[in-house]
């Protein structure tokens, strides 16, 4: 379901189909339909891999290039071996740092495997549409809690309660999206996520750290 489609589904559940007199600009519902993918990306970000070049005695590697970058997940170098073999590393602003012990000799390839931002356009999008019930749920409370905000105080020709309404109304749809985002959100996924050895190993109750 590309962005259009998603508005025209919007403005059904809203109930503001009436072209001559539309009560959110499409600009509008854009935006929250935007706002709604951004949330969905942080709790269900999008799966990628890019592939890196080494330089010549430096362990640094830029991750500038990686456009709506959410988080590292596992580096492979050298590529091209099985069982894989990733190793750890570091990230400082777009700088990805290989913990190695001997810094590369020439230009090497390196696997880079990270999660981004979902996108959602006029021509395609890349949200399940698993999940597309979601976005609209979201993308429709976000609209409808602004809406309230912004006519509170103000005549409105279906009463003066009206904005109660789409408050109560927008609350219920943005609690059945916060819902949906911590049942489907990879903090709570049964899945095996670690494919490096960790640059520290995790603290556990028996173990005493510091000085």
């Amino acid at each position: 379901m590309d962005l259009t489609q998603m508005r025209a589904r919007l403005r059904k559940d809203l109930h503001d189909e009436d072209a001559a007199n539309y009560r959110w600009t499409d600009g509008e519902l854009d935006r929250h339909v935007q706002r709604a993918v951004r949330d969905l990306s942080l709790a269900l970000p999008l799966e990628a891999q890019a592939a890196l070049t080494t330089t010549a005695g430096s362990r640094d590697l830029s991750i500038a290039g990686l456009t709506d970058l959410v988080a590292i997940e596992a580096v492979e170098y050298p590529t091209g071996k099985y069982p894989p073999s990733y190793v750890r590393y570091s990230v400082w602003l777009n700088t990805l740092t290989l913990l190695i012990d001997g810094a590369p000799a020439g230009a090497e390839s390196v696997s880079v495997f990270h999660t981004k931002l979902h996108t959602i356009d006029a021509t395609s999008s890349t949200v399940p549409p698993r999940f597309e019930d979601v976005i609209a749920a979201g993308a429709a409370g976000y609209a409808a809690v602004e809406w309230a905000s912004f006519a509170t105080n103000r005549v409105n020709v279906g009463g003066q309660d009206v904005w109660r309404e789409y408050l109560a109304w927008g609350q219920e749809r943005l609690a059945e999206f916060q819902s949906a985002l911590a049942d489907h959100g990879r903090r709570n996924a049964v899945r095996v996520r670690r494919l490096y050895t960790p640059a520290a190993e995790p603290a556990g109750q028996s173990t005493v750290t510091g000085p």
